[in-house]
């Protein structure tokens, strides 16, 4: 099963640049020095909000949790980066209750 409305799927400016991509964040920290190595830069953050939503569209859903607030999702697959490299990393989506739209909630490498 993919992920309902993924063409659609938000990927927050501020989740890339404040978390996913700032080495000081205390729990983004070891994930940004992954993307950044991988060509990643904050500067271009459109870059990266793009290639997780093309990894929200190709790729099935491995697991669902449901919760009091929404749908949690997770999914498994390739993310191509800017080296022209890829590499396996699983994503987390939410869709909130009265919500159709999916946003990231993390990326983490496998």
């Amino acid at each position: 099963m993919f992920l309902k409305n993924a063409e659609g799927a938000i990927v927050d400016k501020s989740k890339i640049c404040d978390y996913l991509l700032n080495t000081s964040h205390p729990d983004g920290g070891p994930k940004a020095r992954f993307f950044i190595g991988l060509g990643f830069r904050p500067e271009e953050w459109l870059t990266f909000a793009s290639a997780l939503q093309k990894l929200a569209i190709e790729n099935e859903i491995t697991k669902t949790e449901k919760t009091a607030f929404g749908n949690k999702y997770l999914l498994e697959g390739l993310l191509e980066t800017p080296l022209g490299k890829t590499v396996l990393v699983k994503s987390v989506w939410f869709i909130a209750n009265n919500e159709s739209l999916p946003k990231l909630v993390t990326v983490y490498p496998v």
